[in-house]
């Protein structure tokens, strides 16, 4: 039988492998092949588990326990600085290279306990520093829509893979907009966790404070049902949050008129593309129609947020990534001496943007500085949370953009870092307040790319944005997989 994995979903597979008239093997078989097709155009995946996958699926055909659970049989991929045993992880840098973690990520390990089917690695900026997947030391990864265009980052592999209709779903990270951004450009749902909803162990860490694992799905519901399965605390992430995990996909449904959404005047204003400020309001307006309240919001400190993340990111990157000096795991240089090796290991094996910030990182941190960069960095931190905490006194949801632009050409910002930062204008603050964000399709620009709307919620207020997604999404229907890959012309 024929299986046309364009109109798949997670939950909608999971039910018919349940019910018997799908088997996993042939989603994955499916899967395999598709991929096989149309990743040399995309560049989605770092690595595919052809054999692996397979194996799994047939476990999962043979076992009664294992067909009835939530996402059995569903192939998902993963952004390759998510650790699992006995596989190589790279997180897209050369300074890794051989390493295979001994452990698997708490996620996954949640992942496959609910049945789903590890089906490969995908293609990220390294170290996850970037916003268009340009920065991996192994491949580019292109946009499904127009592959001459950038998918966003830096979970731009895991968006792609979700685009192009190779998987229904993928994991990403989020450290200051890595989910939601490539999510907006690719025209695909990205959910951004609480701080501490998810467990970050067997995460390769960027920054500690702002990283969260969440996932890359083309529905709303999909997004809720894999949220459902990975959040929870964990005994070997003490940041954690012990609050019980609600069934998220069974709680989607919601009348607009008892929404109240916080709108902050200053994302719509200079420096927004037209066409998103154009898809933007015509969604909001239509929220409006069907009974959700508007109010115009003010936050006050948004204007640092772009500074206060690279201070606070980068200086959290430096620390993290000390631990990469040839010595106990990953890449060696050669060398007569140790601070040769030292410094050969480091110079070969990251790229130049993680170089770049590690430098940053360094300086904000060193004697002399830490106060005049790093403390006040922190101190602006506290106030974008205090401005949030007010916004939300009054709104259930903050509703934007989800970026400033839709999905641009492949080295158009590569020579500019500065023009590169800003692409996570609207996404860093939710980083920095540790709130939940979620980036749903609302549109298209002239050129056909597509346009993401941007919902924040309180700590802990997964139920309300992915509410509001849901009517979004209602409004304005789910995406479907981008057509054969084309460029434009």
């Amino acid at each position: 039988m024929a299986i046309e994995l364009r109109g798949l979903t997670c939950a909608g597979t999971a039910r018919r492998v349940a019910a018997g008239d799908l088997s996993a093997a042939e989603v994955v078989d499916a899967t395999l092949d598709t991929i096989a097709a149309g990743d040399a155009e995309v560049g989605a995946f770092l690595a595919v588990y052809g054999g692996e996958a397979r194996q799994r699926a047939r476990r999962i055909d043979d076992d009664d326990n294992l067909r009835a659970r939530p996402l059995a049989g569903v192939p998902i991929a993963l952004k390759d600085n998510l650790c699992v045993a006995g596989r190589r992880t790279t997180a897209g840098s050369r300074i890794l290279e051989p390493f295979s973690p001994p452990f698997t990520a708490t996620a996954v390990e949640r992942l496959e306990a609910a049945g789903a089917v590890l089906i490969g690695k995908t293609n990220l900026d390294e170290f996850a520093m970037g916003s268009s997947t340009e920065n991996s030391a192994f491949r580019r990864t292109a946009n499904p829509w127009d592959v001459s265009r950038v998918p966003g980052g830096s979970s731009g592999g895991s968006a792609a893979a979700v685009a192009s209709g190779m998987v229904a779903a993928a994991l990403g990270s989020d450290t200051g907009g890595s989910i939601r951004q490539p999510a907006a450009l690719c025209g695909v749902v990205g959910l951004k966790p609480t701080y501490g909803r998810v467990s970050r162990h067997g995460l390769v860490a960027f920054a500690s404070s702002l990283d969260q694992i969440g996932p890359l799905t083309r529905t709303v519901e999909d997004a809720a049902l894999i949220l459902s399965v990975i959040a929870g605390a964990d005994e070997y992430d003490s940041t954690t949050l012990p609050d019980p995990v609600p069934a998220f996909h069974n709680d989607l449904e919601s009348d607009a008129g008892d929404l109240t959404i916080g709108v902050p005047e200053a994302w719509l204003g200079a420096g927004l593309d037209p066409d998103i400020k154009r898809e933007v309001e015509g969604v909001l307006a239509e929220l409006e129609a069907a009974g959700a309240e508007l109010r115009p919001i003010e936050l006050p400190h948004e204007e640092f947020a772009v500074a206060t993340y690279y201070v606070i990111a980068n200086a959290e990157a430096s620390s993290n990534l000390a631990r990469y000096d040839g010595v106990r795991y990953g890449f060696r240089a050669d060398s007569d001496d140790l601070a040769g090796m030292y410094a050969n290991t480091r110079s070969g094996g990251f790229g130049d943007e993680v170089k770049r910030r590690i430098l940053l990182g360094t300086f904000v941190l060193s004697a002399g500085y830490g106060d005049a960069y790093y403390g006040r960095a922190q101190c602006v931190r506290t106030l974008l949370c205090n401005d949030f905490a007010r916004a939300f006194a009054d709104v259930d949801v903050v509703v934007g953009p989800t970026t400033p632009s839709t999905a641009f050409a492949i080295g158009e910002k590569a020579d500019d870092p500065l023009e590169m930062y800003l692409s996570d204008v609207f996404t860093v603050t939710a980083n920095l307040a540790g709130l939940p964000g979620i980036s749903v399709p609302c549109g298209r620009d002239d050129d056909g790319l597509p346009v993401g709307l941007q919902i924040i919620g309180p700590a802990l207020g997964e139920v309300k944005i992915l509410k509001a997604a849901r009517l979004v999404e209602q409004l304005r229907g789910p995406f479907e997989p981008a057509p054969p890959a084309r460029t434009s012309s």
